[in-house]
């Protein structure tokens, strides 16, 4: 299965219209466990005390720009990735729709060169496409500010690529690891400097449930045949209040002790 491509011809349909966007961004955030995760936390960790500069370290289609520019209006985000294509289209979509308090801009996460300047960091299904992890872990903590705080979503090494078999390589060409183990990532950030705050299994049984349901067997039907984009509508229309009961139980299992996914809050001393 082909990931990116599908993503990117759903971005193309969208990319004229602020319209379309906005359903389109919202639509992910329905469709997408990882969303239900990352911004429950940023609500948790921000609840009363919002960060004033951040960074949305590999923005891809902008939703968490999106997301963080409407729940923290006094902030000022910078929104990078190397994909100029999705910047682009970022920037027309914003600029149309006024939102002021965000820039984005072309930039390798293995070259940033920020210092003291960010509250929170933000990166979102990224550090699997990265080979230099610790690296970019060390810019990240220099980037902050004392006291500032990186979330990192990303898969964990128990199946968080949906490398099942070897034949079935969905993510492998897209990724450069298969993915972290807990003791992984939270020494990779320690040893660059962090202090683990928390960490959290995502993904776990009803997540998987819901990933192929919701999303993996799509997916696989669009890239046989664009013919599947018809019936697309009418296969969620059947399956939908499946999918969201399986992330709604996913999201609010208690003490996951594994999952596909992880996510880790950072914290520079």
């Amino acid at each position: 299965m082909q990931y990116d491509p599908i993503k990117d011809r759903l971005g193309r349909i969208v990319k004229k219209s602020p319209f379309l966007r906005k359903i389109f961004y919202n639509l992910l955030g329905l469709m997408f466990l990882r969303e239900w995760y990352v911004k429950r936390r940023i609500k948790e960790l921000y609840k009363g005390n919002p960060p004033n500069e951040i960074l949305d370290a590999g923005c891809g289609f902008g939703q968490y720009s999106y997301f963080t520019a409407r729940r923290f209006p006094e902030a000022n985000i910078l929104a990078v990735d190397v994909k100029i294509d999705y910047l682009d289209d970022c920037r027309y979509f914003f600029n149309r729709s006024g939102i002021k308090n965000t820039e984005f801009e072309f930039a390798d996460l293995t070259k940033i060169n920020f210092e003291n300047r960010f509250d929170f960091i933000l990166s979102v299904d990224v550090m699997e496409h990265i080979e230099d992890d610790i690296g970019v872990f060390r810019k990240f903590h220099k980037a902050l500010r004392s006291g500032g705080r990186v979330l990192i979503n990303t898969p964990s090494n128990l199946g968080g690529s949906d490398a099942e078999s070897e034949q079935d390589e969905s993510f492998i060409g897209e990724h450069v690891r298969l993915g972290y183990s807990k003791e992984d990532i939270c020494s990779k950030l320690m040893e660059a400097g962090f202090e683990i705050e928390s960490f959290e299994y995502t993904y776990g049984k009803w997540g998987n449930r819901y990933w192929k349901l919701g999303i993996k067997y799509p997916m696989l039907m669009l890239n046989k045949s664009q013919f599947f984009f018809i019936i697309l509508p009418f296969y969620y229309l059947l399956t939908i209040w499946l999918t969201l009961l399986f992330m709604l139980l996913d999201v609010n299992e208690k003490n996951k002790s594994a999952g596909t996914g992880v996510l880790v809050i950072g914290r520079k001393a």
